[in-house]
């Protein structure tokens, strides 16, 4: 069974508009088939807005065009339960609930708030360096 990971927001957003980087790597093993993506609509709704937002700008089509690549190669779930595990930002639980109803073993992040955490009900929050060198 492939690893299975959530990935936050920044991972894509740092991996799509800068090539070559830890978070791009991330991306590329899922895109390769070698990782597992776990995701959530209120996620994919978050990398969205945030990709027609950033300040280098996306055109529409682009947006689009990662919104199908996510949305048909992601494993799509329905947290069931919400979680109150992070207190600065309650925003970031959708990974954590994600992670959980997914099965995933780490949610990749670069958030301070997540990184905290270090680890919940077995899921070890890393940030995409650190995944890389786990996965050797």
């Amino acid at each position: 069974m492939k690893i299975r990971i959530v990935a936050d927001t920044n991972i894509f957003i740092s991996g799509i508009f800068w090539e070559g980087n830890f978070s791009s790597q991330v991306i590329d093993l899922w895109k390769g088939g070698k990782i597992e993506l776990i995701s959530s609509l209120p996620i994919v709704e978050e990398i969205i807005r945030n990709l027609r937002g950033f300040k280098i700008g996306m055109d529409e089509k682009n947006v689009k065009e990662w919104e199908q690549i996510i949305l048909e190669n992601a494993i799509l779930v329905e947290p069931s339960k919400k979680l109150d595990i992070v207190k600065e930002d309650s925003d970031d639980n959708k990974f954590l609930e994600a992670a959980i109803t997914g099965n995933a073993g780490y949610v990749i992040t670069q958030d301070k708030h997540l990184l905290k955490i270090k680890e919940f009900q077995g899921i070890k929050i890393v940030k995409p360096e650190q995944f890389l060198e786990i996965l050797g």
